[in-house]
């Protein structure tokens, strides 16, 4: 009975997910913004940061290379990687400092290394921010082409994007660039046949067993041998993680099945028992082929439509089956609400951008004011105003939003229940949009370098060590052995998270 409710919890989170994420606010700004050739500006609508300047480009590595980032770039959409990105439970907020390839450009060479160096791959990363400087939930691009040769002493004068970066170097479980489909608009289509949307769900051999529902087990062959083609081999296993330190060694057979033995416990970084040479994996399954998309899922389970899904995935998906623009939740009506008050039904609602009594006259209402000045008990009108000031019915709805970065529409469900000329009362939804902006600040300490003087639990990203110091010890700015990570202690985050959502 466990397996069914663990995927029971999963949809429900991923409904939630789906529902806050990606406003369609943003998907249509993005996508207009795309359609008209504005890749940077369909960038800054989806909440993405730019680290790098195909122009920029042109000069260190090559009109070359320049040329095919910019060519990715245009087909990039922003919402819909946003939509696709790996997330966390229990929160299904973006996975905090990971690194996810889009793109890899093998054998660059950039301008002038011929001889110094080797032709070496170029990365198209985006990365996440580390989860103490998580605010907004934006995502940044930039190239990675590995640690340099002969690395220059880098000081935090000059800032370096990457310096405070916990993990800049790209993951090896969370890479896109063999699904371009969950990035790139012009291939967003494949995603009906890699997902196995035509493949009945699998079924597996006991319930408890792991590769039950959720786990795409029906496409782990195929997405085995296009792993191994990217890495340049024909044959070998591949590593796949079931969570909870369970791993699985699948090796694909010529015959189009795939054999499957468990690994046995420990980190899963050494070979296979029968290799004497203890190699490393060669690969490990990506986690977006491990498991079954959570669109598909969520259709077959029927928690959304087509509608509420992204228009890319729902016409991949349901080919012509995305009726309108979908729903999320949102904000009270336009109509009054009605409050019992003294013996008869009285209304409450918006009159010049402030919400109000609409039943009492303004001399009873200032007798009213009075009497709560002198520790009176105020009509029950003026407690609903009160407590929706303070704790509102829709609180739960802003906190989401704020959560997911969705700063407008959290705001925009503020001013339609009280009103656009609201003054904020002390109460848990203040605190919610004060805690909001002080974390935008954060981040914004944390995109520009500089250290996070702000409270006194985050830490100071982390100081980057001068590789021409041959001997002698490594200076390092105060504060960030053992205090940054008694500070990461104490905020409870962790830039691996302990309970990693499974897709």
């Amino acid at each position: 009975m466990g397996t069914p409710v663990r995927e029971d919890t999963r949809l429900s989170l991923w409904r939630r997910v789906r529902a806050y994420a990606v406003p369609p606010t943003m998907i249509e700004t993005a996508t207009a913004r795309r359609l008209a050739g504005d890749w940077a500006g369909a960038c800054a609508a989806a909440r993405v940061d730019l680290d790098l300047t195909p122009r920029t480009l042109a000069r260190t590595h090559g009109t070359e290379l320049a040329a095919r980032v910019r060519a990715d770039l245009r087909r990039l959409a922003p919402d819909l990687l946003r939509w696709h990105l790996p997330r966390t439970a229990p929160d299904g907020l973006l996975r905090p400092g990971t690194t996810v390839t889009l793109a890899v450009y093998p054998d660059h060479e950039a301008p002038g290394t011929r001889a110094q160096r080797p032709a070496r791959p170029v990365h198209l990363v985006a990365r996440t921010a580390p989860a103490w400087a998580d605010a907004g939930q934006r995502i940044s691009l930039a190239l990675w082409d590995g640690p340099p040769a002969d690395p220059p002493p880098r000081r935090w004068s000059a800032y370096d994007p990457a310096a405070a970066h916990p993990h800049p170097h790209p993951s090896r479980r969370f890479r896109l660039d063999l699904h371009r489909h969950l990035w790139d608009a012009t291939r967003a289509g494949e995603l009906r046949t890699r997902s196995g949307a035509d493949l009945l769900p699998a079924v597996p051999a006991a319930p408890d067993d792991p590769p039950g529902p959720g786990w795409a087990v029906d496409r782990w062959a195929a997405e085995a041998r296009l792993l191994l083609a990217a890495e340049g081999r024909t044959a070998g296993p591949v590593l796949v993680r079931l969570g909870s330190g369970q791993r699985l060694l699948l090796t694909p057979e010529p015959d189009g099945r795939a054999r499957t033995e468990p690994v046995p416990a420990g980190r899963g970084r050494h070979g296979p028992p029968d290799d004497p040479a203890g190699r490393p994996w060669p690969a490990v399954l990506p986690d977006a082929a491990t498991w079954t998309p959570p669109d598909l899922a969520l259709l077959r389970a029927g928690l959304v439509t087509p509608g509420e899904l992204h228009p890319l995935v729902a016409e991949a998906l349901t080919p012509g089956g995305r009726n309108g623009t979908g729903t999320r939740p949102g904000g009270p009506g336009d109509g009054p609400t009605f409050v019992d008050c003294r013996g008869s039904r009285h209304r409450i609602g918006l009159v010049d951008g402030v919400l109000v009594p609409l039943d009492h006259d303004p001399a009873e209402l200032r007798r009213e004011e009075l009497l709560v000045a002198l520790s009176g008990t105020p009509l029950p009108c003026l407690r609903a105003i009160d407590a929706a000031h303070r704790t509102p019915d829709s609180l739960t709805d802003v906190r989401e939003r704020l959560a997911h970065g969705d700063t407008a529409g959290a705001f925009a469900v503020v001013e339609g229940l009280l009103g656009s000329g609201a003054v904020l009362r002390d109460g848990p939804l203040r605190d919610a949009l004060e805690r909001a902006a002080e974390r935008k600040v954060l981040h914004g300490l944390y995109r520009s370098g500089l250290r996070a003087t702000g409270p006194e639990d985050v830490p100071e990203p982390p100081p980057t060590p001068d590789p021409g110091q041959g001997h002698g010890p490594v200076h390092r700015p105060r504060g960030t052995w053992f205090g940054a990570r008694e500070a990461r202690r104490a905020l409870g985050h962790r830039d691996h998270p302990r309970h990693a959502l499974a897709r």
